[in-house]
């Protein structure tokens, strides 16, 4: 019997999981702004969804990206939260609080940028 409660989103937007990100790591809809996709991103490393983070990775930029290491980053750090700073047409500022495989509280400040090819958003890269 459910008990009713709504398990929040892992990216902060305070909306349901359900509503909110994972129709987009189940491949059901595509998000349609750069911070969605942002958003969408962190849910999946919070999930493990290796196959969402390289999918949604501009195909020019995927050479970059190692699965085994996604994986790796994703399962030896428990995620806190995602707060976004500032988002632009193509642009997201955020920050990425989680504890590392050694237990350690860290902040991941990025400035991502993203672009939109054929109606779907990538992330390309951040500094």
């Amino acid at each position: 019997m459910s008990s009713g409660a709504i398990n929040l989103c892992y990216c902060g937007s305070q909306k349901s999981f359900e509503t909110c990100c994972e129709p987009f790591l189940l491949g059901t809809s595509f998000p349609s702004t750069a911070e969605e996709l942002m958003r969408s991103r962190y849910s999946a490393y919070v999930t493990k969804n290796v196959s969402y983070i390289i999918e949604t990775t501009s195909p020019k930029f995927r050479k970059y990206y190692n699965p085994k290491s996604i994986l790796e980053w994703a399962s030896g750090s428990k995620w806190i939260s995602l707060e976004i700073r500032s988002s632009s047409e193509n642009r997201v500022r955020f920050v990425a609080t989680y504890l590392d495989e050694n237990g350690q509280l860290t902040r991941h400040e990025e400035d991502s940028r993203f672009e939109k090819i054929a109606d779907r958003w990538y992330f390309m890269d951040g500094k």
